[in-house]
């Protein structure tokens, strides 16, 4: 009699945690669903930003009258260039590269923090387990530390 209670709670308590790491699961493709399409738009605006800033560099770079003139002035006559730094400049203040990349962040992160029970996770979300035996041996490492 006893047996099938401890049966029965073992089990209850092995679905209670089958359930909440399908739950993980879930945010965690939730939450790299949702971020893809503001990483790819900030990718794009910063490819079509760094593709102008090199093209007007490069014609202001092959201006004849950038070698006679005052960096000032030679600014000035080149305002699209001028324009494009300035902007390049303030997407970069405002944090434009962790924006590029926050997918891949919040992937690595929380792939050290699965690797701690032997889990760890694809570039869409879902949850990857590993074999236990690893799981014992990185314990065994963390003790002897």
């Amino acid at each position: 009699m006893m047996t099938m209670q401890s049966q029965t709670i073992q089990y209850t308590t092995d679905q209670m945690i089958c359930d909440d790491l399908k739950a993980f699961e879930r945010r965690l493709m939730e939450i790299v669903s949702i971020e893809r399409p503001a990483t790819r738009r900030w990718r794009i605006i910063l490819l079509v930003s760094s593709l102008s800033t090199s093209v007007s560099a490069f014609n202001w770079l092959n201006d004849p009258q950038t070698a006679y003139i005052s960096l000032l002035d030679s600014l000035i006559g080149h305002y699209l260039f001028t324009i494009n730094c300035l902007i390049l400049i303030a997407l970069f203040s405002m944090g434009i590269h962790k924006r590029v990349v926050a997918t891949s962040i919040i992937i690595s992160r929380t792939r050290q923090v699965l690797a701690d029970f032997a889990m760890s996770c694809d570039d869409n979300g879902r949850l990857i387990l590993k074999p236990r035996q690893q799981m014992k041996n990185n314990i065994i490492e963390h003790l002897k530390i």
